[in-house]
């Protein structure tokens, strides 16, 4: 089953660009033709086309459908993203498919990438997205300052995983089903020791994630496993 994302769809009939590229050159459907399309807002519908050409696709909607929750609670993971892209999207694709409701990626004292464009990123889990057919898309949030991230405001528990001394409890024993929870990952050269410091007078509470010692974007997925199995319905 071919998903086309569509977050408009109930304002405009046409699909994005790229959208009715695909739909209509690289698949070749044409007036008449049923599609499904998701808003990523937790929506599918059923659609017929409407309306065809080379570079655009109306469509008239059949039917709404919408998904219930795939887990519980709001699932955010804060990373220090990796030096190599390809690595960054590799962990949104694999988050999005595993399913997690927003990402943001920090600016931390160690961090190896200080600037990062999310557009790409966002392509990659758009197309996570629909291959794993779900109706929810993740927020992808730009870079954020470490400090900054850390005052805001954030209904739910808090967590940081990181391999310097102290005491920590597993992630699997810390999380609470149901609850939202936010989790901090590091860079390959881990929180700095005041970063921990300050973040945990926040009242993000230290965590381990095993006794492994796994990359950036390994440790972040372990992490969105974790929190997701947990939370599933």
């Amino acid at each position: 089953m071919h998903v086309f994302y569509t977050p408009d769809i109930l304002s405009d009939s046409e699909l994005p660009s790229e959208e009715a590229g695909h739909c209509v050159r690289v698949l070749r459907l044409n007036v008449g033709d049923e599609v499904t399309l998701t808003d990523g807002k937790g929506y599918f519908y059923k659609a017929a086309i409407s309306a065809a050409t080379s570079k655009r696709c109306q469509v008239r909607i059949i039917e709404q459908i919408f998904q219930e929750p795939l887990w519980k609670g709001h699932l955010h993971i804060a990373m220090a993203p990796t030096k190599m892209m390809d690595r960054i999207e590799w962990f949104a694709e694999k988050a999005t498919e595993i399913g997690i409701d927003e990402i943001t990626f920090l600016n931390c004292r160690y961090s190896e990438r200080k600037v990062i464009k999310t557009e790409r990123v966002e392509k990659i889990v758009v197309s996570a997205v629909k291959q794993s057919l779900k109706a929810r898309k993740p927020v992808i949030n730009e870079m954020t300052d470490f400090n900054k991230f850390i005052n805001q405001d954030f209904k739910g528990d808090k967590f940081i995983a990181h391999c310097n001394e102290g005491e920590k409890v597993l992630l699997k024993d810390a999380i609470v089903p149901g609850n939202d929870a936010l989790i901090l990952i590091g860079p390959e050269g881990d929180f700095s020791i005041e970063e921990v410091e300050m973040a945990i007078e926040k009242g993000f509470k230290p965590v381990s994630l095993g006794k492994s010692r796994l990359r950036t974007e390994t440790a972040a997925l372990v992490a969105v496993h974790t929190m997701n199995m947990l939370n599933a319905e």
